[in-house]
């Protein structure tokens, strides 16, 4: 369970609403008092490693085909700019 101030939640919305996915209690307080809770709309999910290879290899499925041959991803950085080096 976390009390946080309303002045202090402002700077740690992320950090807080990650908190929440992840099931734990978070208020916000003002003058000590709490005055709202931030919850998840649903839990989160955490996945397997066999789950999260099977991600990849539908992800890898749906990509087969749609890159020339030798398309190197570390090199397609290339493609963002220019000769002159601006972008592009």
């Amino acid at each position: 369970m976390t009390d946080v101030p309303v002045s202090e939640a402002k700077a740690r919305l992320t950090a807080l609403v990650r908190q929440a996915e992840d099931g734990k209690d978070v208020f916000l307080t003002r003058n000590g008092r709490r005055v709202a809770r931030i919850t998840a709309a649903r839990p989160r999910r955490v996945l397997t490693p066999e789950e999260r290879m099977q991600v990849i290899r539908k992800a890898q499925a749906a990509a087969e085909g749609k890159f020339e041959p030798g398309f190197d991803a570390a090199r397609s950085a290339d493609f963002l700019y220019g000769d002159d080096g601006l972008p592009g």
